[in-house]
């Protein structure tokens, strides 16, 4: 097997902070410089044309300049093939870790160890001391807790559900997630302290935070799309076969609207929603799907043929963001969070501008 020597390692660790640090000041840009990515990506998965994966280990010759790049890499995959843990792309991990604002002295819990790597830049700089992270799977906190050991760093690690926290180190003064999350968790929310900061993944944006008092917390979403993995919960599948007995509906809506332009609102209006597309033999697009874990599917082909089912009508929820956002496509920044006992509603521009409730769960 072909092993790449430390230097090498140590020059591309070195060339992969300075790119990311291009153009910006960050406290977090030595972690990125000093702890080794490849500690923590034993091998990745990369996606052929067909759908297939193929893992790639430190054998290949293109892994280090792979792990040292700005790129997602996917660390595990089901039974079915389908992605369930993965390595984020650095440049966001940077500008959440920024947006954080954590300091020496701080406490920190994060929601989604994943593979450790950014639970190992959290400790290198806050001390392990300070640094409480959470994932559901057990197979996953072991191989972090190993691959913690190595890089000489030592945070607390838990398996158990990320979203209740973990109370006998709270209250927290600084509280990330790096998982997907419809809401902020309300267990969360009362493990923080008065002034925390909470960075979080809801839809496909990142919302910053500041709580400022008991269940209450309000701030906006950071430019950056963001693409995390859910957190596992239970759904029902796409009930696509149900749709040809339900009579086709019009629509002025173009079905690529929701892969593109109105796909960041329409996951905060539909929170936890999938999608899927249609193509032809050339690459066309011809149709969209939808759907949500309670079962409510819909389908849109791009001659503007809607079908629906379920117990949401899901394609309503798209025709009425279009009414809020007819032309072009509105920036994440421009979208705030406001969190009160009663629930948490998105808002856009203004806190009474248009608005959507998240769940509470």
């Amino acid at each position: 097997m072909t092993r790449h020597s430390d230097a090498t390692a140590e020059e591309l660790r070195a060339q992969f902070a300075g790119a990311l640090g291009q153009g910006r000041t960050s406290e977090w840009l030595a972690a990125f410089a000093d702890v080794p990515r490849e500690l923590f990506v034993h091998s990745f998965y990369r996606q052929d044309q067909q759908g297939g994966w193929r893992e790639v280990t430190v054998g290949d010759p293109a892994f280090l300049k792979t792990v040292y790049s700005n790129t997602a890499l996917t660390t595990q995959l089901d039974e079915r093939g389908i992605p369930t843990s993965s390595s984020s792309e650095p440049g966001l991990m940077l500008a959440m870790l920024d947006a954080l604002r954590a300091d020496t002295g701080h406490t920190v819990y994060e929601l989604g160890t994943g593979t450790g790597y950014n639970a190992a830049l959290l400790a290198w700089r806050l001390g392990s001391d300070n640094v409480v992270t959470v994932d559901v799977d057990p197979v996953l906190t072991q191989l972090a807790r190993m691959r913690l050991s190595r890089a000489k760093l030592h945070p607390t690690v838990i398996t158990g559900d990320g979203a209740e926290g973990h109370e006998d180190r709270a209250p927290y003064d600084r509280i990330i997630a790096t998982a997907g999350l419809r809401c902020i968790p309300p267990a969360l929310l009362s493990q923080a302290r008065d002034g925390a900061i909470i960075v979080a993944p809801i839809g496909f944006g990142v919302a910053q935070v500041t709580v400022s008092g008991r269940g209450e917390a309000g701030g906006q979403f950071l430019s950056l799309p963001a693409h995390f993995m859910p957190r596992r919960e239970p759904g029902k599948p796409p009930a696509f076969a149900e749709l040809e007995a339900q009579e086709a509906e019009r629509t002025e809506v173009p079905a690529e609207d929701v892969l593109d332009r109105l796909k960041f609102p329409l996951s905060l209006a539909l929170p936890g929603y999938n999608s899927c597309s249609w193509r032809d033999d050339e690459g066309r697009l011809t149709g969209v799907g939808l759907w949500t874990a309670d079962g409510s599917t819909a389908s849109v082909h791009v001659e503007g043929k809607v079908r629906q089912t379920g117990p949401r009508r899901l394609w309503d929820a798209v025709e009425e963001l279009a009414k809020h956002f007819p032309h072009g496509t509105p920036a994440r920044e421009e979208f705030g969070l406001t969190i009160t006992p009663a629930g948490q509603r998105v808002w856009y521009r203004e806190p009474h501008g248009p608005s959507w409730e998240l769940p509470p769960t």
